[in-house]
């Protein structure tokens, strides 16, 4: 039986869970993903992180991002940074891991659950610092392709493991179906966030991968 008294935040590293779910042939319905898990408990916080490139005239990914911030989530971006390796080849380097760490790390105190939507290791420090604060982490990835899309110390660190493929059903959205265009108008807050809550963000103005 779910308990309304389970306090849960989403941590979702953009980058990853696309990549993710992708790698197993399926695009995500977020407004499905959402409702998901405020079946399972109070949904406090849905976060998103991404980072994005500031000087692109168009982003494929500008639509999601809109839509995720006018429909429960709270999008968290900043500016991709370009630099040129030892080769003298251009590189994009856009990171967010202190980001959701600094939000999780901040959060824990008000939670009962994490759920984590990355496979990337270096996010197993934070998982075991949050779990030292009492807070229960499930991670959400995937061991079903070869390589592994999750890292093992990941994997392992976390009190729950979730394949996302066991969530298709639930979470996936059908192949003839498009993205729903951003809603219009004054956003439409769901009752677990208040009007005078704001989104943290670093590069105003931008859209998310």
């Amino acid at each position: 039986m779910v308990s309304a008294s389970n306090r849960i935040a989403l941590f979702i590293d953009g980058a990853n869970l696309y990549a993710t779910s992708r790698s197993l042939g399926f695009d995500l319905d977020y407004r499905r993903l959402l409702k998901e898990f405020e079946g399972r408990g109070t949904l406090v916080r849905a976060f998103y992180y991404t980072a994005v490139i500031e000087d692109q005239e168009y982003s494929s990914i500008r639509p999601l991002i809109d839509w995720l911030d006018y429909n429960g989530f709270m999008v968290v971006t900043k500016a991709t940074k370009e630099f040129f390796d030892a080769s003298g080849r251009r590189k994009v380097k856009g990171n967010m891991d202190i980001e959701l760490a600094v939000d999780a790390m901040e959060m824990a105190e008000r939670l009962d659950e994490m759920v984590l939507f990355t496979g990337d290791g270096n996010f197993r420090s934070l998982v075991e610092a949050v779990q030292r604060r009492g807070v229960r982490v499930t991670v959400v990835s995937t061991i079903s392709i070869q390589p592994p899309m999750i890292a093992d110390e990941l994997r392992r660190q976390a009190d729950v493991f979730v394949d996302l493929v066991e969530l298709q059903a639930r979470v996936g959205r059908n192949p003839p179906e498009r993205p729903p265009p951003p809603d219009r108008g004054e956003p439409r807050l769901p009752h677990f966030m208040p009007r005078g809550s704001s989104t943290r963000r670093s590069g105003e103005g931008s859209s998310g991968s």
